[in-house]
């Protein structure tokens, strides 16, 4: 029999026998399937709804924190606040999946309102006593003032303004640290002037600017725990954060993940050669393994720029705002770059936005989602970045007297208790 007799037999076969079986089969399964589907679909849907209902049940408190002249206290202190607001209860199932009850997040943000610097952070009402009080254990002298949300009064009009605005992402992988306060020997409480703080020449920028202007930074954060869904499991999770860290470094170290044995073996004599590393691999380790030892936080971040049309200076906030994020990078770790999601992703090309129509949709877009704090849910779901408590302390904490901003209003004078001699 050739070839082409034999592949006419079996197509043959096919067509009446194999064929006919496929596509009873398929039918039967059909209903399993689309079933499956639609209850896949309807628990997406249900989730999104509870969230929204339990989100819009809840008050919230915009809390600004005003500085004393004299701030002494390294970033150390906001990372040991970090650590009181850490926390990674999800709730029960029955509270996650019928109430709509979710992980608490917060918002730090750092805004600049026509050149007034203000340290602002969102939360939940029920929880603002928490925040203030872990606030005042660490710096002595602040004062705490809660005020109407700033974002309220502001809204977009294209035909009056402009607005520019970012989210920021890593340059690699997550595992990867930043360059953090203790690289700046922060940790070691150096006196004023000799302190060199990476968030000075933020607070400098945002002082300069001018009349109808606003530039709003927003750091929108809930605990990390293990919530990653293993590739190929349907139900185990597993933090990829720490995974990925812990291969990088086997992988520097040329150490075997099970046994933990680092360098590389001869397989006639089984001796292990140590590895020799580079300075650089050395600290790339030491940062890492030093990364691994801190609590972490899921973080979003957000920049916009808003301005009346007539002073709206796309050059100096946007070149002040990626500057600001160089002094966290470093070549061999990490750092930041824009990673899209608002109005900064239209280059300006004429032909491929008419009239700027889906620009001005994603700035009203953008400026809601802004305003909502919204980063970890549908409707306003972008992907989080994994930082440390360190490597956030280093982004947000309160500056010493070494930021002599003007815009930067401080506490004139600490106050003090009432002597306890008084006559009644």
């Amino acid at each position: 029999m050739s070839v082409e007799q034999s592949f006419a037999t079996l197509l043959g076969e096919f067509n009446t026998t194999l064929l006919p079986q496929a596509i009873q089969f398929a039918i039967f399964l059909s209903p399993i399937v689309l079933a499956a589907s639609l209850i896949g679909i309807f628990c997406a849907l249900w989730l999104r709804y509870v969230r929204a209902k339990f989100w819009l049940s809840l008050k919230y408190a915009t809390l600004e924190i005003r500085l004393p002249k004299d701030t002494f206290k390294s970033p150390l202190a906001m990372e040991t606040f970090l650590h009181a607001i850490h926390n990674t209860s999800d709730g029960s199932a029955y509270s996650q999946y019928w109430k709509g009850e979710y992980r608490p997040y917060y918002s730090l943000e750092l805004i600049s309102i026509e050149g007034q610097v203000k340290f602002i952070i969102w939360c939940e009402d029920r929880r603002k006593g928490g925040v203030m009080s872990a606030l005042y254990s660490q710096f002595a002298g602040i004062e705490i003032i809660e005020r109407e949300d700033y974002t309220k009064s502001v809204h977009f009009d294209p035909k009056t303004m402009k607005m520019w605005g970012t989210e920021f992402i890593l340059t690699k992988d997550d595992a990867y640290p930043i360059k953090t306060y203790v690289d700046y020997g922060l940790d070691k409480d150096p006196k004023e002037e000799f302190k060199v703080d990476p968030l000075v020449p933020v607070i400098e920028f945002l002082g300069s600017v001018g009349p109808n202007q606003q530039i709003w930074f927003q750091w929108i954060v809930r605990a990390h725990k293990k919530d990653q869904l293993k590739p190929g499991h349907l139900f185990k999770r597993v933090d990829t954060w720490k995974e990925g860290a812990e291969k990088i470094v086997n992988e520097i170290m040329k150490r075997d993940a099970k046994t933990k044995i680092a360098g590389t073996k001869d397989k006639a004599s089984g001796r292990v050669t140590p590895p020799t590393l580079s300075k650089g691999e050395q600290e790339i380790v030491a940062a890492i393994e030093r990364s691994l030892s801190k609590v972490a936080f899921d973080v979003g971040i957000r920049v916009l720029y808003l301005a009346k049309k007539d002073v709206f200076n796309a050059p100096f906030a946007v070149g002040g705002v990626m500057s600001s994020f160089k002094q966290f990078s470093t070549e061999n770790l990490n750092g930041f770059k824009p990673g899209g999601g608002g109005p900064a992703q239209f280059s300006g090309y004429p032909w491929e936005d008419y009239k700027s129509i889906r620009r001005d949709g994603v700035s009203r877009h953008f400026l809601k989602t802004y305003k909502r704090r919204g980063f970890f849910f549908a409707p306003y779901k972008g992907k989080p970045i994994v930082l440390n408590a360190e490597e956030l302390a280093t982004m947000y904490h309160f500056p010493g007297s070494v930021a002599a901003t003007p815009g930067l209003e401080r506490v004139p004078s600490k106050k003090a208790e009432a002597p306890s001699n008084l006559p009644i």
